[in-house]
């Protein structure tokens, strides 16, 4: 069975209205393998490349973002087997906090920001749903650090 690497963030802010905590959600477009699941913004490395090397260029093609490699602090891993598919998927998830731009959909895809209350209101591949406690207790943790994010 095939290994495959992916690199994922979790991208936190507060919203600009109620200052609650929330995370970015993209959602898989057509055409592509779960369209229309929700997933964490990220994508596969390339060969020789670094985890958050790979991040930083992922998010400048799909979100139209600058993120530094500093601002990406590793939070968790997904590990999942999609057998009827026949890989097995290894996914390292970074939170940040910190980038230059504002996201879009730059690939077509649509974009929500979620509170950590609505996460699991959103049907996502398997891979990503073990990922939703860890980002849960990020959003705490903004929670608890009434400090701007």
């Amino acid at each position: 069975m095939t290994v495959l690497l992916v690199v994922a963030v979790a991208l936190l802010r507060r919203d600009p209205e109620t200052q609650e905590p929330c995370v970015l959600l993209a959602q898989r477009p057509a055409g592509k393998s779960q369209a229309g699941l929700w997933e964490f913004p990220g994508g596969k490395l390339e060969p020789g490349e670094r985890p958050e090397e790979a991040l930083r260029r992922e998010l400048a093609e799909e979100l139209d973002i600058d993120v530094q490699i500093d601002a990406l602090q590793p939070l968790t891993f997904a590990s999942h087997t999609y057998s009827g598919q026949g890989f097995h998927l290894l996914m390292p998830l970074f939170a940040c906090t910190a980038w230059e731009g504002d996201p879009v959909g730059a690939e077509g895809q649509e974009l929500t920001w979620s509170s950590s209350a609505d996460l699991e209101s959103f049907a996502m591949p398997a891979a990503d749903v073990p990922l939703i406690p860890p980002i849960r207790r990020a959003l705490a943790d903004m929670l608890a650090d009434k400090g701007q994010v």
